[in-house]
């Protein structure tokens, strides 16, 4: 995990001075590294007493129970999350409110083996509707040292009951240059230019960041540049887009343009004059609905390429742009 370190740091001071919520909700971006941030805490407070002088989550306490919870065996962890369907690859749209009944019986038992039980629900966005109400009932009133780690991608969207019953730790966005790092620490291998691509389309998140690494980002964000500076004339590049992004096998590389478009018109703005940079909001803005237009409609990736290339040529100075 990198650049996490206040919530880390906020969670040891409760847990030193043994004031530890019930209730803690993990709340960001996807990708952010919230669930490997809710294991290191299980597993840091099933290795540890109730209070104590240890300055990271990775200290190793007890040596019995953090080998349980490296092998995912530990009892006194509960993990929720989408279960696969019918014993394929895909997984349940939900998290089942028989997976919440069945933590609410475990939470009856006594603890076997340390001070701590920890569930994790990962992500709570995903529960049923029934699911919310019962883990809301258990938060109203929870066992005695039994900590909840909810996972949320979206905190805007959930109960507000089940939000105010917790303890929110916000996971930001990391900053450009702790990324930038990072990630030449991970890829010595990577030139600076596919770095600072990468950085900028992940949008200082490390799980997207991670995703982008072999996904040649610079030379598509070259493509999409040239759009917008020569005004592709004969819609040579924007064709070429269309192709390269569109059918239901290059979804990743529509997705992988989506994510880059934002941080392109962010330097193209940046480096315009105050008066000029009104046309690149209007383009960012009109790229916005078509992309929402084709969620929910098609999803069409060749016509939705087309269009932002469309709005990148729009972007061109005007002795660029062919004459109408």
């Amino acid at each position: 995990m990198i650049g996490q370190a206040d919530a880390e740091a906020a969670f040891l001071e409760a847990w030193q001075a043994d004031r530890l919520h019930h209730a803690w909700l993990l709340a960001g971006p996807q990708g952010m590294g919230k669930g490997s941030f809710a294991m290191r805490v299980a597993r840091f407070l099933v290795t540890h007493g109730r209070s104590g002088d240890a300055t990271t989550l990775d200290d190793p306490g007890d040596s019995a129970a953090s080998r349980l919870a490296d092998a995912g065996n530990h009892p006194e962890i509960i993990h929720l999350t989408r279960q696969p369907k019918d014993k394929g690859k895909e997984l349940a749209r939900n998290i089942t409110i028989d997976q919440v009944r069945g933590m609410i019986r475990r939470l009856h038992l006594s603890l076997s083996l340390g001070e701590w039980r920890v569930v994790i629900i990962d992500a709570v966005d995903d529960l049923e509707t029934d699911g919310a109400n019962a883990l809301l009932k258990t938060l109203e009133e929870p066992p005695a040292r039994t900590l909840f780690l909810l996972v949320s991608h979206s905190p805007g969207r959930l109960l507000p009951t089940i939000r105010s019953r917790c303890r929110i730790l916000r996971f930001q966005p990391v900053g450009r240059d702790v990324m930038t790092s990072w990630l030449h620490d991970l890829r010595a291998m990577l030139d600076m230019a596919e770095v600072r691509a990468i950085v900028t389309a992940s949008g200082g998140v490390p799980g997207k960041a991670l995703a982008l690494i072999d996904s040649d980002v610079a030379a598509l964000e070259k493509k999409l540049l040239a759009i917008a500076t020569t005004g592709d004339p004969g819609n040579r590049l924007r064709d070429a887009l269309a192709r390269e992004i569109g059918g239901s096998s290059n979804r990743e590389r529509l997705e992988l343009v989506i994510d880059i478009v934002p941080g392109l018109l962010a330097r193209i703005a940046r480096e315009r004059p105050v008066a000029e940079i009104a046309p690149v909001l209007a383009q960012w803005d009109r790229i916005q609905r078509t992309v929402r237009d084709a969620i929910r409609g098609s999803y069409d990736g060749a016509m939705v390429g087309f269009e932002i290339g469309n709005c990148l040529a729009e972007l061109a100075p005007r002795e660029a742009q062919p004459a109408r």
